[in-house]
């Protein structure tokens, strides 16, 4: 038994290594090397892991720049204000226009050139995000993009451009429908190449959004991919359609998703289960926001809410940013003026619970140890959160003195 085993280990370890062989671009020379070895050796677990799973590169490649010429990769993700990506149809010209005064009130302005761009449209759209790259001064508002899908016939051109011709003003591109690492990768070397053609001296970021069961499924992966990731977002539409949730709204709970009180017993200890009881409606996307925050803060990127699609609904709207925000998104997208309001009284720290936070921080001295506090015990746990809410505040009222003056600054 234990002979052929040891054949069935080496005849997989060995047909592992052919295909490493003949897919060059699938694994490096050092996953080929690594495999050869473990095929030698009989294991097949190890040649699976060489060839497929582990070390495609060494860590301190990992920051090295993918093309000749590129810009090197960021050690760290920066974190400017962050409370609403604001979405304007880049082939609209009437938006267009009105971007100079709209970049100075919200935190990030995205041209969208995918999803709500009709395909005829496309290629205005891309010529738009040229020209309002080169046009607009947006000071300290970051300026994104959202490409079309790399599986469509526009991603690849509209990648180009945004290197390009936009690149020097852009901070952040956002890829749609990400479905595992590979797109990443493939993103990560397209944009060393066009970023060393162009001649940038910093790195485009990248933003995924999760709308596919795959996605979600690889969330953790996705984050890993590569050090560009800047962050990611909740595509609920998409993702509700991929997993076949029958909804048709985008974002937000849904009237038949609830949890029913216990029907109530009479004197006689009998039940009417048809008598009136209390529901309660529950949150479909509460599993999905919190993988996907586990998954950013585990590799040190940014978590975002996406869509609120019920834009007369304000009052949902500000719910469901609640939600996310308390879960430990850092902001949520904006699609329409009215929400880039409450994606600011949301994301930013209530100034009671500012005040009440820098009270633990300053009672609890250097931070470790236990107290009473109006009656509630504090701990190092609570000073960990306290500071979580503080830091928050101060980074935000860096560029919101109204903020500034609400939180005592």
């Amino acid at each position: 038994m234990g002979v052929r085993l040891g054949w069935v280990n080496r005849s997989f370890g060995q047909h592992l290594s052919t295909i490493a062989h003949r897919a060059p671009g699938l694994r490096s020379s050092r996953g080929v090397a690594q495999s050869d070895r473990a095929a030698r050796h009989g294991g097949w677990l190890v040649a699976w892991r060489a060839a497929y799973g582990y070390g495609v590169r060494p860590a301190r490649d990992f920051f090295r720049p993918l093309a000749v010429g590129a810009p090197e990769p960021v050690r760290e993700i920066p974190f400017p204000p962050s409370r609403m990506i604001h979405f304007f149809p880049a082939a609209n010209e009437k938006m267009r226009s009105k971007v100079p005064d709209i970049a100075p009130t919200v935190d990030i302005l995205l041209a969208n050139l995918e999803d709500g761009v009709p395909a005829d449209q496309k290629e205005a759209a891309r010529a738009g995000l040229v020209e309002v790259a080169n046009a607009v001064d947006f000071g300290d508002t970051q300026f994104w993009t959202r490409v079309n899908s790399l599986d469509s016939p526009w991603g690849l051109d509209d990648l180009t451009a945004a290197v390009l011709e936009a690149g020097e003003a852009l901070d952040v591109i956002m890829i749609p429908k990400v479905e595992g690492p590979e797109d990443i990768h493939y993103v990560d070397r397209l944009l060393a190449q066009l970023e060393a053609k162009a001649g940038l001296t910093e790195p485009l970021l990248v933003h995924a959004i999760l709308e596919t069961a795959r996605g979600v499924a690889n969330v953790e992966e996705i984050c890993a991919a590569s050090p560009r990731m800047q962050g990611l977002s909740l595509g609920p539409a998409d993702l509700a359609a991929n997993r076949r949730m029958k909804t048709t709204r985008v974002g937000g709970g849904h009237p038949g998703y609830l949890v029913r009180a216990d029907p109530q017993a009479d004197a006689e200890g009998n039940t009417d289960i048809e008598a009136p009881r209390a529901t309660y409606q529950q949150d479909l996307w509460h599993y999905t926001i919190a993988r996907m925050v586990d998954a950013c803060v585990t590799n040190g990127i940014l978590p975002f809410y996406g869509p609120f699609g019920d834009i007369k609904d304000t009052v949902a709207c500000e719910d469901q940013f609640r939600n996310a925000y308390l879960l430990g998104c850092v902001g949520a997208w904006s699609l329409h003026p009215v929400q880039i309001g409450i994606a600011k009284k949301v994301f930013s720290p209530d100034p009671a619970d500012v005040a009440h936070a820098q009270r633990v921080i300053d009672a609890m001295g250097d931070g470790t140890g236990a107290l009473m506090l109006d009656g509630k015990m504090e701990d190092d746990a609570s000073v960990k959160q306290c500071r979580v809410v503080v830091e928050l505040a101060h980074a935000l009222s860096e560029r919101d003195p109204e903020l500034a003056a609400s939180y005592g600054f």
